[in-house]
């Protein structure tokens, strides 16, 4: 198989990103991107993000996941604990997330450390979700090798007569990472690849500097 793609061209003209008209503090950076692409862009989910971590087999990996809250601190997602996901970051705790919205032109890079966060914060997700998103925490064994697809939902169905009328409590292995950022990268396309790129690094202070990056 030979296939080339050296066609694919796309010019990206739609905005502009100046260090002079974005705020010093990347996590305000963030949240006006965020709500400007979830606004006036169709990107389905907007909060998509990849999570590439480095596994026990020192492979990196990288998969979606999607970010369910930010603030100040930083970027919180939820997941199983024992999947190969979570051991992954357990063992080596230094990731890498970032968000692609092609229809805004944007990009984010953000390099962070990851925790576990509190037990009431992902009690508190954990109650807010559906029955059947609180019912698959439950069933799924996450990234261990299931015989068929007929095991899963004869297990689900199982816990649905079982949890009838009744609270669904959260196992003990599911719940959230906030990935704390050491750096968060804005990436802006522009005409002729001459790409807009803000970085923000945290210094020893916890100050953030910005710097632009050749594109």
């Amino acid at each position: 198989m030979d296939t080339d793609l050296g066609n694919y061209r796309k010019s990206y003209e739609k905005q502009t990103l100046l260090e002079t008209n974005i705020s010093k503090n990347p996590m305000e950076v963030f949240q006006k991107w965020f709500y400007e692409v979830d606004s006036n862009f169709d990107e389905g989910e907007t909060n998509a993000m990849t999570i590439s971590t480095i596994g026990l087999d020192g492979f990196p990996k990288s998969r979606v996941v999607l970010l369910k809250k930010y603030t100040h601190e930083g970027f919180i997602f939820y997941t199983n604990y024992k999947s190969e996901k979570s051991k992954a970051i357990i063992a080596n705790p230094k990731v890498c997330l970032s968000f692609f919205w092609p229809k805004a032109e944007r990009q984010v890079i953000i390099k962070g450390t990851a925790e576990k966060v509190s037990a009431n914060m992902s009690d508190g997700y954990f109650e807010s979700r559906p029955r059947g998103s609180q019912l698959g925490a439950l069933v799924s064994h996450q990234s261990e090798v299931v015989k068929s697809r007929e095991v899963l939902e004869e297990e689900l169905h199982e816990l649905e007569l079982k949890y009838e009328g009744k609270e669904i409590p959260r196992p003990a292995h599911w719940g959230g990472f906030i990935v704390k950022p050491i750096s968060i990268e804005f990436w802006q396309g522009r005409p002729n690849r001459l790409h807009d790129r803000i970085r923000f690094t945290l210094n020893t202070d916890f100050n953030w500097v910005m710097e632009r990056l050749s594109p």
